[in-house]
């Protein structure tokens, strides 16, 4: 995995269409295609009668429609939530307003304490409105039509990511913790290259046979696919220590180097991506900053 080729960007998700993608879970893709989603907000209806839906998605009049054309007839009990960027959350309060659902999941955003050292970062994409009826913590379980979901607790690509593990499929909806078309965007202050790695790791341990992520198709070996996208994330940390050794002391200057060639839309989320890296190998003594790490700080590699 050393470039965007070696992922999975084979998708037949088209927006709008009701699918069933395995016995118990059906997939309703939302029309809010782009650099960052993909294809759009893969949004999960969980069960039969009793239902759950999994990111709600955008606040899109469409999507919403489609989903409850899809539950129609049957009664929605949860509506669980990864994390609060607006791709994901907002639909969940205008679905809960029509059914009467329970939104059950992540924690609500909160501005981390850095945000005016470090800057906005992704930030500005939360979604500041999202109230949960109930917040989950690692290891809470919901039971609803003879189903259960769990909750695991996955920061990085935000503080408040969660998975949702569907124990009778050993199935794991990861939100955009792993996805199968890209590597995940981890930029801070919100988000944590070292919290990523940690939580990666976790689900090393686990023995989901197949992810369900929010933005493309399923990763059907996920511990393959664990073990890729670390080796991928360790290989960028060292040409990262490497052009710090060779004198390039910017984020600019690392991201001309090492993605050159690469899509000029993501650029952002390639200075983003490195900074992250850079304020996780600042916390583990390799590198140093000219001051408090952020975007424009120069950055110097520390030998060891």
């Amino acid at each position: 995995m050393t470039d965007r080729d070696a992922f999975l960007t084979s998708f037949d998700g088209p927006p709008g269409a009701l699918q069933r993608v395995s016995p118990l879970t059906r997939r309703i893709v939302a029309p809010n295609p782009g650099a960052f989603t993909y294809t759009g907000t893969c949004s999960y209806i969980i069960g039969h009668g009793d239902v759950a839906i999994v990111d709600p998605g955008p606040a899109d009049a469409s999507h919403i429609e489609a989903l409850l054309a899809a539950t129609k007839g049957e009664t929605l009990r949860y509506l669980l939530v990864t994390h609060t960027h607006r791709d994901h959350s907002p639909a969940a309060r205008i679905l809960r307003e029509k059914t009467g659902a329970t939104i059950a999941g992540c924690a609500p955003y909160a501005p981390p304490p850095d945000l005016a050292v470090t800057g906005p970062g992704l930030d500005a994409s939360h979604d500041r409105a999202y109230a949960p009826d109930i917040t989950l913590a690692d290891g809470d379980r919901l039971a609803f039509g003879g189903l259960t979901i769990e909750a695991v607790a996955t920061p990085g690509h935000t503080t408040n990511h969660l998975c949702f593990a569907l124990a009778e499929e050993l199935t794991l909806f990861t939100g955009d913790h792993v996805m199968g078309w890209a590597t995940t965007v981890i930029a801070p202050p919100d988000g944590s290259m070292g919290e990523y790695f940690v939580s990666l790791e976790k689900l090393r341990g686990r023995d989901d046979r197949l992810y369900w992520p929010a933005h493309g198709g399923p990763v059907k070996e996920p511990q393959r696919y664990l073990r890729a996208l670390l080796h991928h994330r360790r290989q960028r940390e060292a040409a990262i220590l490497e052009r710090l050794e060779a004198g390039d002391a910017t984020i600019a200057a690392i991201v001309a180097r090492i993605y050159e060639g690469f899509d000029s839309a993501l650029q952002r989320a390639a200075a983003l991506s490195v900074f992250a890296h850079l304020e996780d190998l600042v916390e583990r003594g390799l590198a140093r900053a000219d001051g408090p790490a952020t975007l424009e700080a120069r950055y110097f590699r520390i030998s060891e």
